[in-house]
C-alpha cells in the first residue's frame, strides 16, 4: 500500500512547530501521535549523540501499513521546531503537553480519522500522561514508559553502570537536591557527572522530578496499553507493572527481547544492545507493531 507523507505545522509559543503525517494511500479510521523521549531527539527518534535508529520513522511506517495514520514531530526549539521557542532548554513538561494540546488539534483537522491516540516514548509517554487530562484523544499508548518518580529511575540506572560505582554517593546527593527542588553547582560534581547535570538541564529536571507517572494514569479511565521491552537497559519491568497496577484495566504488552530504541537484542549482551541505538537497518522489535494495532482495534 502506497504512503503518504506531509509535513504539517502547529502553533508554538513564538513560532511555528513541525512535524511528519503518515497516512496510507485509502482513508485510516485512527491516527496516532508519536511523542518523542528525552534530550534532542528528533521526529524519526534519532539524536546527535549517537541515537540513529530510526525507531519512530520505522514505528510511523509500519502502523501506516496496517492502515493507521501517525504524526511525528520535533520538540519545540529543535529541528523543524527551531522556531517554536529561542532556548530549547527553557521547558517544563506541562509546556510539552500545551505542544500535545496543538497537535491534537491539527491532526482533528488534517485527517479524518475517527479516533485519535497519544502515543508517547519514554518521556514522552509522561508528556502524554500529562496531557491526557485536557487531551481531545480516545486513548493512550505508552512505550517504555517510566511508571515511578524519575529521580528514582535515574540513580537505579546510575547504579547498573559499573563506571558510576565510585561515584553513587554524589549522584544521590545530586538527585536529592533535584528531587527537593534545588540546583546544584556543576562544576563542583565530578566531571564524569558535569556533562550530565549541566546548568542549561537542570530546571527541567527539577521539573519532571515533581511528577509521578503512575499517579497520573490512575486519573485515566480511557483505553490504555502500556508496552515494555524486557531488554531495556533504561526503564524496567517495576515502571510496566507500577503502572499496570494504577491504570484502570490499562492492557500490558510484555516484549521479551525489546530494549529502549524499540529493537529486538541478544540477551544479556550490553554492547549489542547498546549497539542496537545507533542501526537504523535493525528491525522493530517483533510484536510492536502488531501489538499496537490490535490494541487499537479493541479499543474501537
Amino acid at each position: 500500500m502506497a504512503l503518504q507523507t506531509s509535513e504539517i505545522h502547529a502553533d508554538g509559543p513564538h513560532g511555528l512547530l513541525a512535524g511528519s503525517l503518515l497516512s496510507p494511500a485509502g482513508a485510516s479510521d485512527c491516527a496516532v501521535l508519536i511523542i518523542p523521549g528525552s534530550g534532542p531527539t528528533d521526529r524519526d527518534g534519532n539524536n546527535p549523540f549517537g541515537i540513529k535508529s530510526a525507531m519512530y520513522r520505522l514505528l510511523a511506517e509500519g502502523l501506516a501499513d496496517r492502515s493507521i495514520a501517525s504524526l511525528r514531530v520535533d520538540k519545540r526549539g529543535m529541528f523543524g521546531s527551531a522556531a517554536a521557542v529561542p532556548d530549547a532548554n527553557a521547558v517544563t513538561l506541562a509546556d510539552y503537553a500545551d505542544d500535545v494540546l496543538n497537535w491534537v488539534a491539527v491532526l482533528r483537522e488534517r485527517t479524518a480519522a475517527r479516533r485519535l491516540y497519544l502515543l508517547g516514548h519514554s518521556e514522552g509517554a509522561m508528556v502524554a500522561l500529562a496531557a491526557a487530562e485536557r487531551a481531545d484523544v480516545d486513548g493512550l499508548i505508552l512505550l517504555c514508559s517510566p511508571g515511578r518518580p524519575l529521580g528514582v529511575i535515574v540513580r537505579e540506572q546510575f547504579a547498573a553502570m559499573p563506571e558510576y560505582e565510585a561515584l553513587m554517593a554524589p549522584v544521590d546527593a545530586t538527585l536529592a537536591e533535584f528531587a527537593a527542588g534545588r540546583h546544584v553547582a556543576s562544576a563542583a560534581l565530578p566531571p564524569a557527572l558535569q556533562s550530565i547535570f549541566p546548568p542549561a538541564v537542570q530546571n527541567f529536571v527539577i521539573d519532571v522530578f515533581r511528577y509521578d507517572p503512575a499517579a497520573l494514569l490512575a486519573r485515566e479511565t480511557r483505553p490504555v496499553l502500556i508496552v515494555q521491552g524486557l531488554r531495556d537497559l533504561q526503564i524496567g519491568l517495576a515502571d510496566a507493572r507500577a503502572l499496570q497496577q494504577a491504570g484502570h484495566g490499562a492492557r500490558l504488552l510484555l516484549l521479551p527481547h525489546m530494549n529502549h530504541v524499540l529493537k529486538d537484542v541478544p540477551e544479556n549482551d550490553r554492547a549489542a544492545n547498546l549497539a542496537a541505538y545507533a542501526d537504523p537497518a535493525l528491525p522493530l522489535s517483533a510484536g510492536l507493531v502488531s501489538g499496537i494495532a490490535d490494541f487499537l482495534a479493541d479499543a474501537r
